[in-house]
């Protein structure tokens, strides 16, 4: 079984920054994918950025340029480095494990962009 933990997220003013973090432990086999989705309020949950086992980055069209997405294989965590947040951006977001066979979830961190 793997256990995802978030950390990162808060209260921030549009244009700021936010890093999220995203470690994870246990039986991790066979990993895919490792990435970030986010719900917002009355909104189907959707996916911001994701990295492949090799590295491959993939963003979604409304924060390229905006959102980075990085992986420290050793510690098995994925960060995700949010500038120029706009409001829309608030949402929950969540670390999503893809393996071969199994997918983990974490609980998933908030984060609001208001003045």
């Amino acid at each position: 079984q793997v256990q995802l933990v978030e950390s990162g997220g808060g209260l921030v003013q549009p244009g700021g920054s936010l890093r999220l973090s995203c470690a994870a432990s246990g039986s991790i086999r066979r990993f895919v994918a490792m990435g970030w989705y986010r719900q917002a309020p009355g909104k189907q949950r959707e996916l911001v950025a994701s990295i492949t086992s090799g590295g491959i980055p993939i963003y979604a069209d409304s924060v390229k340029g905006r959102f980075t997405i990085s992986r420290v294989n050793a510690k098995n965590t994925v960060y995700l480095q949010m500038n120029s947040l706009k409001p829309e951006d608030t949402a929950v977001y969540y670390c999503k494990l893809q393996g071969v066979a199994y997918t983990s979830w974490g609980q998933g961190t908030q984060v609001t962009v208001s003045s």
